[in-house]
């Protein structure tokens, strides 16, 4: 029987599923070379800190090796899955493209692990180029002129509508999202989420509401995601 290029592009290297010195060997270089080419595609306009960076390129030879050695053992694979889970209850969570490069990386292993080497090299280019494009288009955003507003105000202020003729001004959309105290109860803090209209001034915004709120405490911001923690 002829070997097709097809073959040995989307075949696996073991042969009836037996580990060889060889194809062990293949395996863990190509899933440390992938995992370099995933953290180094990862580094490019992102947050990152060194440990990361590291973790994503070691995570596909890890994952390799154990599914090479589960290979064909029901119990021990069943085992090796209750251990991965055990790892998700002593990690802090992470951001989504965080979660996304994990999961890369992780397939990435599985497929080297059985031997797929062209699998999931095609794989790993094709995730991280697409990855890459969404990242840097307009792809998902959201609003450009959506902003938080945090307003401090009296304890003895009646709040409930006291800015709606303002936002109303000066915003397309203005939701109240949060309200806390804050100076052991003497001062409300309101967090709104608000959509600024076509050259709306900020400052005129926050000038009207501070003449309201006692010239307390205002910020106007960019929502900004919750930063996680490194792993």
């Amino acid at each position: 029987m002829t070997t097709t290029s097809t073959d040995l592009i989307f075949g696996t290297i073991m042969a009836n599923g037996t580990i060889t010195g060889a194809s062990f060997l293949m395996a863990t270089i190509c899933s440390l070379v992938i995992g370099v080419f995933i953290a180094f595609m990862y580094t490019i306009k992102n947050n990152y800190s060194k440990s990361y960076i590291i973790t994503l390129a070691l995570l596909p030879a890890i994952v390799q090796v154990v599914i090479m050695l589960v290979n064909g053992n029901i119990g021990a694979g069943v085992a090796v899955a209750g251990a991965f889970s055990l790892v998700r209850f002593r990690s802090a969570p992470g951001t989504g493209k965080e979660i996304t490069s994990i999961f890369l990386a992780m397939a990435v292993g599985l497929a080297t692990g059985m031997g797929y080497i062209g699998i999931a090299t095609i794989f790993a280019v094709i995730i991280t180029l697409a990855n890459l494009i969404l990242n840097n288009s307009r792809f998902g955003e959201g609003a450009d002129d959506e902003k938080t507003v945090k307003i401090t105000v009296p304890e003895g202020l009646d709040f409930e509508g006291i800015f709606d003729d303002i936002f109303e001004r000066y915003t397309t959309k203005a939701e109240l999202q949060e309200v806390k105290t804050s100076g052991m109860g003497s001062l409300y803090k309101l967090n709104y989420k608000v959509i600024m209209r076509a050259k709306a001034s900020t400052k005129g915004m926050i000038d009207e509401m501070r003449q309201r709120n006692g010239n307390l405490e205002i910020s106007c911001s960019r929502p900004v995601a919750v930063k996680s923690e490194e792993l």
